[in-house]
């Protein structure tokens, strides 16, 4: 049956990892995969994620499915995560969550459910997005449409445009928004712009669905969260797809969230049956051990400060890996300015760097970096910061 058939493209993202993996080059350089990494190059399992599994193993009974929604343990911490344990959202009810595989789970279980309520409606992803999002979105069946976001001449956000785009989403439709750490630029709306974007939804009646994939890894676990309590705040409906990929070091364990945020309990409860019915005819339920660890370290109050301690130190890591690409770019007298990338937040970066320059890295340097010049930050470390710093100074003064 697939003799007449051509075979698809590689993701990417994931096809340049398997591009890295064949390579020979000792001096080889993964600057494109986004998952974090410690000065040692390896992906990490927290301290205090070890210690949860230690203790799920000695305790737990039995290997039984979980509901379909998931532990209603975890979908109580997920919201104290994403609200605050004061949280009215939390008090009143009104906010409804499932336990998805990882953060692209609930995107797309949340795709599945919007296609059913508001069959034609356009979802709206910023330029550039993840490079996933449309992928997503378009198999749920959804237009797509897209909004300005980054200006590649100011290094900044295009707010002018951005907001004159939100002001026309016609009312009904869906805007995707990143919530911190926008992947792939590293760019961040600021507190007040955030505030326009929320009062612009709630005046012209667009469906607000937030991707929350690295909170924590902006400034804390509740900076990262303040637009999520904007949008909380003015009562309108809204989703938030959040994942335990990167603060908890659960990539492989696929341990997300998803959260249906309505103006009251009793809508919130419809949206639970209708979101378990998208649940129920795609993966029946969801995966238990990364959600049960990290509902461990989330109830307990020393793995909590734990935990807290370890994101912070990866958020610290990446910040001086920026520092020291900037700096190290500056004292091999490249003349471009890269100075912006200390101001970016969060695991990526738009570099600047051209195509042209993205493969040269990777023929000559064995430096792989996604095409239109996305850097993981994270994958620099003090052993290939100088490697790196070199070809990219050699690759722009050819």
């Amino acid at each position: 049956m697939w003799k007449e058939i051509k075979a698809a493209p590689a993701d990417a993202i994931l096809g340049l990892t398997e591009a890295f993996k064949k390579d020979p080059n000792p001096e080889k350089v993964n600057l494109g995969v986004g998952v974090y990494k410690d000065d040692q190059g390896l992906t990490p399992i927290l301290k205090c994620i070890k210690t949860a599994e230690k203790k799920l193993v000695e305790t737990e009974t039995t290997k039984g499915y979980l509901p379909i929604s998931g532990n209603p343990a975890y979908a109580a911490q997920v919201q104290k995560m994403l609200f605050g344990a004061d949280s009215e959202v939390i008090a009143s009810g009104r906010a409804a969550t499932i336990h998805s595989p990882g953060g692209t789970g609930a995107l797309r279980v949340g795709a599945d459910l919007l296609k059913e309520v508001s069959p034609n409606a356009t979802l709206w992803v910023s330029t550039p997005t993840w490079a996933n999002h449309k992928g997503i979105f378009s198999a749920a069946g959804f237009k797509i449409a897209d909004y300005p976001y980054y200006s590649p001449s100011t290094k900044k956000v295009d707010f002018d445009g951005m907001i004159g785009a939100l002001e026309n989403v016609p009312a009904g439709d869906i805007v995707l928004l990143h919530v911190c750490c926008h992947n792939p630029t590293g760019v961040d709306l600021s507190d007040e712009q955030w505030g326009k974007v929320v009062e612009t939804a709630k005046a012209k009646g667009w469906t607000p669905f937030l991707d929350f994939a690295y909170q924590g890894f902006g400034e804390s676990i509740e900076a990262d969260r303040a637009a999520v309590e904007k949008f909380a705040a003015v009562g309108i409906d809204f989703l938030v797809a959040s994942s335990f990929s990167k603060n908890f070091g659960l990539y492989n364990e696929r341990t997300g969230a998803l959260t249906v945020v309505s103006p009251t309990a009793e809508e919130a409860e419809v949206a639970m049956s209708h979101v378990k019915i998208a649940i129920r005819v795609n993966y029946s339920n969801p995966p238990a051990h990364g959600g049960l660890a990290a509902l461990t370290v989330l109830e307990d109050p020393a793995l909590y400060d734990q935990w807290i301690g370890e994101v912070a130190e990866m958020r610290v890591r990446i910040k001086e890996m920026r520092a020291a690409l900037v700096d190290g770019l500056a004292a091999r007298g490249v003349e471009q300015d890269f100075s912006f990338i200390k101001e970016q937040c969060g695991m990526f970066s738009f570099s600047g760097l051209s195509n042209e320059i993205v493969e040269w890295l990777k023929v000559n340097k064995a430096i792989y970096i996604v095409g239109g010049g996305r850097i993981n930050v994270a994958g620099l470390t003090s052993e290939n910061i100088d490697y790196v710093c070199d070809s990219i100074a050699e690759a722009l003064n050819r």
